[in-house]
């Protein structure tokens, strides 16, 4: 029987018959406007060739047929929100199972390229290895599960010790765990590195999980995360031929609260200029923040060797650098990309696993 509970306007907004949907494209023919505004069913008939319903509509006489199997599917989370993720407070959470493949594996099969980039959205990160050592081999890695997003910064970037840097990262010096771009709307939500070189001493590399940070603030000091997630704060970022602004929460939710969007960079966070009670709580919540994201036990180390290729979700972790000798040679080659391809990526190669042989 088909479920009582079941609003009807939903029901007949789904249906996917012809005259309202596309078949080619699946898109909606039709406005909620146009549907009846008083709108009942007026007969329910079994499917004859699967289980399922066909309902006939009053008060304009459209049939639509709905199988079982679909009703009961359950609803998706947001693949961009805590829901959709397995948060780890520590690389113990890993278990010493970093989600990698072989560069070869990885652009030849497809099941092995769907792995890399369900660990992406999953764990927020994978580690390519033995990508070829070419100059602008890093967008090649980005075009292989979309596009590469070109910033002030170019298409990609030279991480490396530079003369005049306009950005520390270009110098041998520690950065501590951060988000890229804070200061750009939208930010970047993938990050890629490729190591070319790395032969200087020091210079390894680390990651936080910043939405499980958040989950722990959230917990343990639910007035700090109240104040984060309350509090825009304005980011900025300026040199000879660029300035740049945004003003957004450290951490971000969705209108169900839930955390999609973690911005974390004490570079680029600008003069916050508000009422004293309030602008007191959010520096409690920041340095509380802080602590937790700048603690060593939450951050995964490793070294990036030449060939190795990083990805990772710049919305939900934060990367970091020991400092490095000066004269050593290391050079990392990075782009952006964007998780709306990614996803797409990972949707139409999931069809494709999903075909019987």
């Amino acid at each position: 029987m088909l479920p009582a509970d079941v609003p009807a306007l939903w029901l007949r907004d789904n249906c996917a018959c012809p005259d309202c949907r596309d078949p080619l494209t699946g898109q909606k023919l039709f406005q909620i406007t146009d549907l009846p505004e008083h709108l009942t069913v007026d007969a329910v008939r079994p499917l004859a060739d699967q289980d399922g319903w066909e309902l006939v509509w009053a008060p304009d006489g459209h049939v639509s047929r709905y199988t079982a199997a679909w009703l009961a599917q359950p609803a998706q989370p947001d693949p961009r929100t805590e829901d959709a993720k397995q948060l780890w407070g520590s690389a113990a959470d890993l278990a010493d199972r970093l989600p990698e493949a072989d560069w070869t594996a990885y652009r030849e099969d497809d099941a092995v390229r769907l792995r890399m980039l369900e660990a992406v959205a999953r764990l927020g990160f994978c580690l390519l290895r033995d990508v070829p050592l070419r100059d602008g081999q890093v967008q090649e890695v980005a075009r292989s599960f979309g596009y590469v997003r070109e910033t002030n910064y170019g298409t990609q970037f030279e991480v490396r010790v530079e003369e005049r840097p306009n950005n520390l990262a270009f110098t041998n010096v520690a950065i501590t765990p951060h988000t890229d771009n804070p200061y750009r709307d939208p930010v970047p939500t993938l990050q890629l590195l490729h190591c070319l070189v790395n032969d200087a001493e020091g210079g390894d590399s680390g990651l936080v999980d910043g939405f499980a940070a958040a989950a722990a603030l959230r917990e343990g000091d639910p007035a700090a995360y109240a104040a984060l997630t309350g509090t825009p704060v304005p980011f900025a970022f300026r040199d000879d031929t660029t300035e740049l602004g945004a003003h957004r929460p450290l951490i971000a939710t969705d209108p169900v609260g839930r955390v999609n969007e973690v911005r974390f960079n004490n570079r680029s966070l600008g003069t916050l200029r508000l009422p004293a009670a309030q602008t007191e709580a959010f520096y409690a919540g920041y340095r509380a923040f802080a602590r937790l994201l700048l603690d060593p036990a939450r951050q995964l180390d490793f070294r990036l060797n030449p060939g190795d290729c990083l990805v990772f979700d710049n919305t939900r972790l934060l990367h970091a650098r020991t400092a490095f000798a000066r004269g050593g040679a290391r050079h990392l080659q990075g782009c952006y990309a964007d998780l709306d391809h990614l996803f797409s990526t990972m949707a139409v190669l999931g069809r494709k696993e999903a075909q019987p042989c």
